[in-house]
């Protein structure tokens, strides 16, 4: 989807040209020429920053004084540590795609402002009150909003119907609870005449992002791993540990992938037929559809106690060390690229969620969603979805439970010692944040 690593792109050298019209926000100087350097962490490659560069070309025909440059600066966690390094520098981006997750640790460094700065007429509030409330929950903290959410996602699960007819299962029916993911994973799994895994029954990864795709079984078991507040965990929670123990329990019943499974290879895997079942991003979407040589299926995650999955992606931030002017043309550019029409294409073009209700409602993607249904999924999941994970010191607190998911995975710790050991380690890194 998301995250995968791509050549950086240098940024060339700024010249704007024209005059800038003014912004609801606030007055942009006349004879001004206003740069707007713009950090965008690729995640599927060419066609992505195609569509980018194509929106930046296209804004600043209707906005001449503004000349909005995308820097492809990466991977998500590239990106973060680039636009922070260039902040501690003095010479930050304007605007940054960075993820939903990392806002807590962009405003400890101070290095973005809240949009409430630049908002304030009656059309900038309704602005701000479009987007879905699952996408807010990781944008807003302190009643400020510090993100605004773009390309945003939740996972879904995906599934080989051909793979569902082999094992005699309805190909329309596809596990809707943990039982049934388990029961229907074990019929799919296939093996060679020597007992070798050929096909899995499921497939879950474990790598790059361990902590939000296991937040699809914490979640579904009715269980939050971190509080608004963002300095309190719940890693060694009864049912975070029960739900742990149930991704441990699929890989030594042979119908998981044992160990830690690639989240880059996962949805490879969906095509070759070596897992009939996968978690993944909607941000697959496209690719899947582009991709699969057989018919297949989007579902919500099959839950336990309740439904759920949590939200992911990248929200717009502002940087602080940028000028007014700057701060005011990237909002101007922020409200362009989250218009209906422009999220509804971004939507169809990519395969993440169309961030407000409005973009549903616009021809194009009603269009597309009535051709192709399973594009609604991820939007019909957003009343059941929670915050992505996230934290104050959040690579850190982050990292704790990913390297106790790995362990419990690759068997060099029980579920339970694991998730003990996170929480103690989180812990100890929030403690200066009670």
């Amino acid at each position: 989807m998301r995250r995968k690593t791509f050549l950086h792109r240098a940024a060339s050298m700024l010249v704007a040209v024209g005059a800038v019209t003014a912004l609801t926000s606030g007055p942009l100087h006349a004879q001004s020429a206003v740069e707007v350097p713009f950090y965008f962490p690729v995640a599927v490659g060419g066609p992505i920053t195609k569509i980018i560069d194509g929106y930046a070309n296209e804004f600043m025909k209707t906005n001449p004084g503004i000349k909005v440059t995308p820097i492809y600066a990466g991977t998500y966690q590239e990106t973060i540590v680039k636009a922070l390094t260039a902040h501690k520098s003095g010479n930050p981006p304007v605007t940054s795609v960075l993820l939903s997750t990392d806002m807590f640790t962009l405003i400890d460094e101070d290095a973005i402002v809240p949009f409430d700065n630049h908002v304030k007429g009656t059309q900038d509030q309704a602005w701000l009150k479009s987007f879905y409330p699952a996408f807010m929950l990781n944008s807003q903290t302190g009643g400020k909003t510090w993100g605004i959410p773009f390309q945003r996602s939740t996972v879904v699960m995906y599934w080989n119907k051909e793979a569902f007819k082999e094992a005699g299962l309805d190909p329309n029916q596809p596990p809707t609870t943990w039982a049934e993911l388990k029961s229907m994973a074990t019929k799919l799994t296939k093996k060679d005449a020597g007992g070798k895994v050929t096909q899995y029954g499921v497939q879950i990864p474990s790598s790059g992002f361990p902590y939000w795709l296991f937040q699809t079984l914490t979640t579904t078991n009715g269980v939050v791993l971190a509080n608004e507040a963002g300095n309190q965990v719940t890693y060694d929670h009864p049912k975070v540990v029960e739900a742990l123990q149930y991704w441990v329990d699929l890989g030594k019943e042979d119908v998981h992938p044992k160990g830690v499974v690639e989240w880059g290879t996962t949805p490879k895997d969906f095509f070759e037929r070596k897992a009939a079942i996968i978690f993944t991003t909607t941000g697959n979407l496209t690719n899947i559809r582009g991709n699969a040589k057989f018919d297949f299926g989007v579902a919500m995650i099959p839950s336990n106690t309740r439904k759920g999955s949590p939200t992911g992606g990248g929200n717009f931030y502002i940087f602080k060390k940028s000028t007014a002017e700057q701060q005011a043309a990237a909002v101007r550019f922020i409200q362009w690229m989250t218009q209906p029409e422009r999220a509804a294409q971004w939507s169809i073009d990519t395969g993440y969620v169309a961030t407000s209700p409005a973009a549903y409602d616009t021809p194009a993607l009603k269009k597309y969603t009535a051709d192709f249904p399973p594009a609604l999924v991820a939007r019909d999941q957003l009343p059941h979805s929670v915050a992505e994970l996230s934290t104050h010191d959040n690579q850190r607190v982050t990292k704790a439970l990913n390297d106790g998911l790995q362990a419990a995975l690759t068997g060099t710790k029980t579920p339970a010692q694991a998730m003990k050991d996170a929480q103690a380690e989180a812990n100890r890194l929030l403690r200066g944040y009670k």
